[in-house]
């Protein structure tokens, strides 16, 4: 099943974002590797060079499994992320 996990960066993230950003990737390049990725990308904030969030959507066995790997993500341990929410996701279109 798919699971989209929502974050939300905290204020002025970006220099945090550069230093973690190879192991965030490395681990989404992982999901891709394994035919689990959908989608994963951030969402630019208007104002400024910098993201407000985080969007992935994949595939895990569980809810369970898949907020264990959001909460694993280096963008948390960096301290990037102000919050993240799992939810299940089902794909529709295309």
């Amino acid at each position: 099943m798919y699971f989209a996990i929502i974050s939300q960066d905290i204020e002025n993230s970006l220099p945090l974002r550069k230093t973690a950003r190879p192991a965030h990737i490395k681990r989404l390049e992982t999901l891709r590797d394994e035919n689990r990725l959908l989608i994963a990308g951030p969402f630019p904030d208007p104002d400024s060079d910098g993201f407000t969030g985080s969007l992935v959507v994949a595939e895990f066995d569980s809810l369970k499994d898949a907020q264990t790997w959001a909460d694993a993500d280096p963008y948390m341990s960096a301290g990037v992320y102000a919050n993240v929410m799992v939810k299940p996701y089902k794909k529709v279109l295309p």
